[in-house]
């Protein structure tokens, strides 16, 4: 089936009251339906519809042809009944004696002792009636709940805005309950005039774009919206941006006072994270657009079944989550509401879920839109994995209710961030809910250089590029490496405030922002800004020898997985420097010569050190580690030493490791010292041979900071290397490597 519908086909002319009937016409026959059998109904609906559906529930239970006849009796908090004279009977002194509500409760006090059968007690404001507070329930609130459960046979019809929360005990006395809120796609035809759509299409025009600026209105706001613009020039084809003012006049008329669509373009805006941005555009932007350019509908909604309206952003603090997710709502011109955890959570009974639904009713109604819940750990933790008041348990539930609520065509996308989204409850990571998780690490180093830069421009800094590209390797480090902290997008921010305001104390009085930033300004800022415990240059050599040895030990031994990237900058949250290896090189099993090889690269920092310096640092404590263990595998578990004795047991849990004689402990330690002592003299000449190299290698390593698999690859070629770095995975080699002297 077409998009495009028929102007035509569309009414010419339209009351509010009849738009109500076309586009509820389902809900009305529902509500009558349950009146009719005695059931009590409770309907959530904007405070602007319940006159409306009021009066059409009341011509059904009037028409005989459809069934039992009903009388309605309308609690109206006033004394002069509603036009129709079917409202309670109130004198007008009772106006001047008492509040609203208690006029409101004593006429329904009336009608409830004196209803006869046939009758609905109509309540418009159930929950104004019943408002609680902080401390329980009101005196009102306790007043009405009294007198809705004195008579058993009384049939009522209450109406209540979805924002607002009833206590357990009214909700109970409503056998039934609808929610009505926004207007379903496919109604949305019936409560458009032919004049106002020639605003936005010749002979047809596109419902599905005009849907999602309207999905969370009511019918009634919808007329009222539409009707402003009766008077425009209607739609020229030569001219579309008439339309497209249109649209953008409604977003602004159904955003919501309180809200607003942020201006952060996902590549203006953002520097970096070009695979972040990717996966953006890939699995959101992409669908969204794709579906504007579709124009059958069954196309369109098979899309929006793919499209993930629930987003993780997962990462370190400041490394710009909750920019990322105001990127989307820019793209999909949609309104955002940031939501603080901690803040939604309340010690009183059933707050914190009323809180989670409010955030919800107001996206819907502002839709596009897009709500954040900012540190969604705090009460989404995985349930039964805290302690506590229970209310987190309550909120995770209330989160699940309302995601899974969504219509497929409402533009409503939840986006939570967190630090830990192994915390986070399991039934909201399957499909259909926080389907897609996107990781935003510390910015590398193209991410920090893409990042100052925007910053650079926005504060209007002189950089020279030496001093720019000194910025970029300065901040590489940790911001506090007790904490393990490092710099993110909002430290990069507060260097760049801070070099502003140095600019400015230092600069001449005719051009306060005229002067240059040196070294020694960013130096300054930094020390002044941040605890940053940066190594020494000699410290710096050090490790940058100590990675060099692992990278020229698995480029120059055979049967070792080649280096794939060495860096001094730390891309990963708990590695500040390290050498990256090609692990898919690797096969399923391995030969005694390559996990020789293994521990040889392992011991290549410890030997570069010792070659260099004369001495080995404590940074080399994990790779002794790593090759002691492997070369007591290749003897306990492997058989690769003096014996082939398999040296575990089956246990309850799996292998473990079974008790030996003192003799034969003695002869395993002797193989593994032997192993590991055969492999440090392997390393050790190897390096001698290839010191030049080395040296080169560290030079350059400390030059740049990170090497990448192509600088590897033309650096060693560089050196007159040939080194073959397509290894099959798994070669059974029978000869030992050249280098390896046997025992």
């Amino acid at each position: 089936m077409p998009i495009d519908y028929p102007i035509r086909k569309l009414p010419v002319d339209l009351g509010e009251e009849d738009a109500v009937e076309a586009v509820y016409a389902e809900d009305l026959e529902w509500i009558a339906s349950k009146l009719r059998r005695g059931v009590s109904v409770l309907v959530e609906c904007d405070k602007q519809l319940v006159t409306y559906f009021y009066a059409a529930v009341r011509a059904r239970l009037r028409d005989a042809d459809a069934g039992r006849v009903l009388r309605c009796r309308y609690v109206a908090g006033q004394p002069k009944p509603p036009p129709d004279g079917d409202a309670a009977k109130g004198g007008t002194e009772e106006r001047g004696s008492s509040s609203l509500l208690q006029l409101m409760i004593r006429q329904l006090a009336e009608l409830v002792r004196s209803a006869e059968p046939g009758t609905v007690i109509v309540v418009p404001h159930v929950d104004l009636l019943t408002t609680t507070t902080r401390s329980g329930l009101s005196l009102e609130a306790k007043e009405v709940i009294a007198l809705v459960y004195e008579n058993p046979e009384v049939v009522l019809l209450g109406f209540k805005d979805p924002e607002f929360e009833l206590p357990k005990t009214v909700e109970g006395v409503f056998a039934a309950r609808r929610l009505v809120l926004g207007i379903p796609r496919k109604k949305l035809p019936l409560a458009i005039l032919q004049r106002e759509a020639r605003k936005l299409g010749v002979e047809t025009f596109d419902p599905f774009s005009l849907y999602k600026y309207v999905s969370g209105l009511n019918a009634v706001r919808l007329r009222q919206i539409l009707s402003q613009f009766q008077d425009r020039m209607d739609f020229d084809p030569d001219h579309p941006e008439g339309r497209e003012a249109i649209y953008a006049e409604i977003r602004e008329l159904t955003r919501g006072a309180e809200l607003e669509v942020p201006k952060v373009d996902l590549d203006a805006d953002i520097g970096g994270y070009e695979a972040v941005k990717e996966r953006i555009r890939k699995d959101i932007l992409s669908l969204l657009r794709r579906a504007d350019e579709l124009t059958r509908a069954d196309d369109v909604k098979a899309v929006e079944e793919l499209i993930p309206r629930g987003i993780i952003f997962e990462g370190p603090p400041g490394t710009g989550k909750t920019y990322f997710a105001k990127a989307i709502a820019t793209a999909i011109d949609a309104t955002t509401i940031v939501v603080s955890g901690p803040e939604m959570k309340s010690k009183w009974v059933g707050e914190s879920e009323a809180n989670l639904r409010n955030v919800f009713t107001r996206a819907r109604r502002s839709a596009p839109a897009i709500i954040i819940f900012d540190e969604l750990d705090s009460f989404a933790m995985r349930r039964g994995s805290y302690t506590g008041s229970g209310v987190e348990h309550s909120m995770v539930n209330q989160l699940l209710t309302e995601m899974d609520g969504f219509r497929k065509e409402e533009l409503v996308f939840v986006v939570g961030t967190t630090n830990f989204v192994e915390a986070l409850d399991e039934a909201l990571l399957r499909p259909g809910r926080f389907e897609l998780k996107i990781r935003i690490p510390y910015p590398r180093e193209g991410d920090r250089r893409a990042i100052l830069n925007i910053y650079r421009e926005r504060f209007g800094l002189r950089i020279p590029d030496e001093v720019f590209e000194y910025m970029v390797r300065k901040t590489s480090g940790f911001v506090n490496s007790n904490r393990r902290v490092r710099f993110s997008g909002d430290h990069l921010y507060a260097l760049c405030r801070g070099l502003a305001r140095e600019v400015i104390r230092k600069g001449a009085a005719d051009a306060p922002a005229s002067a240059e930033v040196s070294r020694n300004d960013v130096d300054e800022v930094i020390g002044d800004a941040f605890d940053l415990p940066t190594p020494s240059a000699e410290e710096e050599a050090v490790i940058a020898t100590h990675e060099c040895g692992h990278a020229l030990v698995a480029a120059l031994l055979p049967h070792a997985p080649r280096p794939e990237k060495v860096t001094l900058e730390g891309e990963e949250e708990l590695l500040a420097y390290y050498t990256q290896f090609d692990v898919d090189s690797l096969g399923v099993v391995r030969t005694e010569a390559e996990v020789r090889a293994e521990i040889a690269v392992s011991l290549g920092g410890r030997g570069a050190e010792a070659l260099r310096f004369g001495k080995v640092s404590t940074g080399a404590a994990d790779d002794l580690h790593k090759a002691t263990r492997a070369a007591r595998l290749m003897v306990e578990a492997w058989g690769m030493g003096t014996s082939q004795e398999f040296c575990y047991e089956e246990g309850p849990d799996g292998y473990r490791r079974r008790r030996l004689s003192d003799h034969r402990e003695a002869e395993i330690d002797a193989d593994v010292a032997r192993i590991l002592e055969e492999e440090r003299l392997c390393v050790r000449e190897l390096l001698e041979t290839h010191r030049d190299t080395l040296e080169a290698m560290t030079d350059l390593l400390l030059e740049r900071r990170v090497l990448e698999r192509k600088d590897l690859v033309d650096f060693f070629a560089a050196q007159g290397h040939e080194i073959d770095w397509r290894e099959p995975k798994l070669v059974v080699r029978d000869a030992p490597p050249p280098a390896r002297k046997e025992p």
